[in-house]
């Protein structure tokens, strides 16, 4: 029997070391603060897109919820720690997520993600650009970079105004892509084109940044209002490295209400799916309500960084022990 072996190679172990290594040596440089936040929440991601895990525990909690949830990502206590006054900070570390498990998915993995006071998300789009070449740099690879707005990738690339186009176009681009469209909404179709039309097309050694998304996919980010007739946007911006996706960031809602409203929505469409709901998460919105500041933040999958370093599809290549094998 040899299933014990590690499903990555002792060089992928080693570059992941050195990886980590110089995402705390640019940090450090930057004056930028390493934290370690909670793994277990007594609040749950409400994505409707994100399932969370959970589990009970079977000691005294002292009239606490014995439901726990396992962190999707570190974003909520790292914007109680901004709302506090820790200023720039960042934490590196394992998150976990139900039901993502495949070729490219391990229900748990490692996420970099971090925030800078004052900042919006054009302006940290230039640091994820440096941190992503400083890694580059580790297997001696450079990337040219391009950065262009979430509709003219859509112009561009396949004819379509993604603001614009009514569903059926929307479905017809996918040309001999075959998909169920029971329960499908607009963005459904707008994710389905970009996954299956677009990434697949992004030059391997290159970087591209989209910014200013659909209004309707801001998630936690901020909304700007369009003028002259141009349409609402997100302030948030995805990097892709070749055609895989690094990274996910936002000029981020400073809005408790605001936030409230999303969470809620968020609820709602869970319902309609028969998904669970996790609680929200009021110590974030008391947060926010005692005045979390001005910041832009930035979410960053480091097997998919590692992946692009060595131009592997698996991501069991990158991975001590996968999923499988754990």
């Amino acid at each position: 029997m040899s299933d014990w072996r590690p499903t990555a190679n002792l060089d992928a172990l080693r570059l992941r070391a050195r990886l980590y290594a110089t995402i705390r040596a640019f940090f450090a440089e930057r004056g930028v603060l390493e934290v370690e936040t909670p793994v277990l929440s007594a609040a749950g991601n409400t994505d409707a897109n994100i399932e969370s895990f959970s589990l009970e525990f079977s000691g005294r909690t002292e009239g606490a919820p014995r439901t726990r949830w396992l962190r999707t990502s570190p974003e909520f206590p790292l914007k109680r720690l901004l709302a506090a006054g820790v200023g720039d900070c960042y934490e590196l570390g394992r998150v976990f997520r139900n039901g993502e498990a495949g070729g490219r998915h391990n229900p748990e993995f490692t996420m970099l993600e971090w925030y800078r006071i004052g900042w919006d998300h054009l302006r940290l789009v230039g640091e994820t650009v440096e941190l992503v070449r400083a890694a580059l740099a580790l297997v001696g690879r450079e990337a040219a970079v391009t950065i262009t707005t979430f509709r003219d990738l859509y112009c561009e690339r396949i004819g379509i105004d993604p603001f614009t186009a009514d569903d059926a176009t929307l479905q017809a681009a996918l040309g001999d892509v075959r998909i169920d469209p029971e329960g499908l909404v607009r963005d459904d179709w707008l994710d389905l084109l970009m996954t299956h039309r677009i990434q697949p097309m992004f030059d391997r050694d290159g970087i591209l940044v989209v910014h200013d998304w659909p209004a309707t996919q801001c998630a936690l980010a901020r909304i700007r209002p369009g003028q002259g007739g141009a349409p609402d946007v997100a302030e948030r911006f995805e990097l892709y490295l070749g055609p895989l996706e690094l990274a996910n960031g936002y000029h981020e809602l400073i809005d408790s209400t605001e936030q409230r409203t999303r969470f809620e929505r968020d609820h709602a469409v869970r319902s309609l799916r028969g998904a669970i709901r996790p609680p929200l998460d009021e110590r974030l919105l008391s947060a926010m309500a005692s005045g979390l500041p001005a910041c832009a933040g930035v979410a960053l999958g480091v097997e998919r960084l590692l992946m692009a370093l060595l131009g592997t599809r698996r991501i069991a290549d990158v991975l001590a022990f996968d999923f499988g094998h754990a």
